[in-house]
């Protein structure tokens, strides 16, 4: 495809490709702006005094809880 161009505007390779690319990122682009993307936010049902801020936290402090109490397990058998 880029050698017909190159031959039907007689421009080199570099040229005819960096117009290619142009004329796909515009494409591109135009195509973004008709269809907006749109967050469809929901509650996420959390219960009172819990920071949906501090989650990961929590994950972690559950997953120590739980490498430790393994631990102590394998020590006792």
């Amino acid at each position: 495809m880029l050698r017909d161009a190159m031959h039907r505007t007689r421009r080199t390779f570099k040229e005819t490709l960096n117009a290619a690319l142009r004329a796909g990122l515009v494409g591109k682009t135009r195509q973004a702006r008709k269809i907006p993307f749109v967050v469809k936010a929901r509650p996420m049902g959390l219960r009172t005094g819990i920071d949906p801020t501090s989650l990961n936290k929590l994950a972690d402090d559950l997953e120590v809880d739980a490498f430790l109490e393994k631990a102590r397990r394998r020590k006792k058998a």
